[in-house]
């Protein structure tokens, strides 16, 4: 009966054991943070949607490098691009990478990271048009995406260029190109990256926009967030050794 007794608390001493094991084991492993990260997937190549369902584009590689550089889930969400400043505001996302150009009047509102890309400005028109230069916009339509920089260059041209337009704000840049084609509007002012992307797609010509350097497009954060100086590291680590080279190989234009 005694060796019985001994056996039996033997066993329930080596279970205790591997069960201590078991527990520290979890204790080590940590599951990653979530950086919620929120986009505007209307804006190719810097963000799209595919066919598959899945973000790609610029932005998004470049979003999962800094991601992982700094040993984060990334968790990804879609939104119009007028409503990503609000979003930061509300801290219902921690960062915003969306094509989205660090402007004086956005500082105002949330903080930024390094600029990471500079595309300029262009004016979309139909093939065949007319429309070649800002003097021959007078009295025509111009679509812009709402809430851009686009927006804000397309009023200051207003105010300060000796021409007068009709401005028609749409919330996305697919938008923009089906109200060109079908006629509704006479040109569509967007980031120059983001045009000549549509050119190689569709039957369209464009010219540049004379009248300004826009900012850069940076990363945006809520005012005061602790991510910023080390998502700039990111970015430095990005630019030194060459990764920020291979996206814009990879999804930019050649064409300048």
């Amino acid at each position: 009966m005694k060796k019985k007794t001994l056996f039996i608390g033997l066993l329930t001493s080596a279970a205790l054991l591997l069960g201590a094991c078991g527990d520290d084991t979890s204790a080590d492993t940590e599951e990653k943070k979530v950086l919620e990260m929120g986009t505007s997937a209307e804006f190719p190549p810097f963000e799209s949607i595919n066919a598959e369902g899945d973000f790609v584009g610029f932005d998004i590689d470049l979003a999962h490098y800094i991601a992982d550089e700094l040993g984060y889930e990334l968790n990804i969400t879609d939104m119009k691009f007028d409503g990503l400043i609000g979003a930061l505001q509300n801290d219902r996302v921690d960062i915003v990478i969306a094509g989205m150009s660090a402007t004086d009047s956005r500082r105002e509102n949330v903080d930024f990271s390094t600029e990471y890309n500079h595309s300029g400005e262009m004016f979309v028109v139909p093939a065949g048009s007319d429309v070649k230069s800002l003097e021959d916009l007078e009295g025509l339509t111009v679509g812009v995406q709402l809430g851009t920089i686009q927006e804000e260059g397309a009023n200051k041209i207003l105010e300060e260029e000796n021409v007068n337009f009709e401005l028609k704000a749409l919330d996305d840049s697919g938008a923009l190109i089906q109200e060109l084609l079908s006629g509704r509007i006479e040109a569509a002012y967007m980031d120059k990256e983001v045009a000549l992307g549509y050119l190689e797609q569709q039957d369209l010509e464009a010219f540049d926009d004379p009248t300004t350097s826009s900012p850069g497009m940076a990363a945006a954060f809520p005012k005061g967030s602790e991510l910023v100086d080390d998502v700039n590291e990111a970015l430095a680590k990005a630019e030194e050794s060459g990764f920020l080279k291979e996206l814009q190989d990879k999804w930019l234009s050649e064409e300048k």
